[in-house]
């Protein structure tokens, strides 16, 4: 049983969590702009005391926030798929992403019938 099959169950049996991790994400996202925006001064000048020290602890700890985001919104997109056809690959938000290439029109149509398709299920 690979891991991605064990996240999969347990997104898929525990759909509060797989909830509470979309939320987290979606706030660790926001709570980064706004500390990067309300503290940017601060960040800077900690940032030019030190820049071959201070510079890549910074890159790296926007590294590690952007995949904490990744982690905890794929842990939440788990639980959306179907256990009666279960998906060869690891991850995925929805199908519609896989379908019809870099065409600006079709990508938005694939994301109108993803959105109506949550909508189905939330009713």
């Amino acid at each position: 049983m690979t891991i991605c099959s064990q996240i999969k169950g347990f997104g898929r049996t525990h759909e509060r969590l797989a909830d509470l991790s979309s939320l987290l994400a979606v706030a660790l996202l926001f709570a980064t702009i706004w500390v990067a925006i309300d503290y940017q001064a601060a960040i800077f000048s900690w940032t030019r005391q030190s820049i071959l020290l201070h510079g890549p602890a910074v890159i790296l700890l926007l590294v590690l926030d952007v995949f904490f985001i990744i982690l905890l919104l794929n842990i939440g997109s788990t639980r959306r798929e179907d256990a009666a056809h279960p998906s060869d690959r690891c991850f995925g938000t929805f199908r519609g992403r896989c379908h019809g290439g870099f065409n600006l029109g079709t990508a938005f149509r694939n994301w109108v019938h993803h959105i109506e398709q949550v909508n189905k299920k939330h009713r």
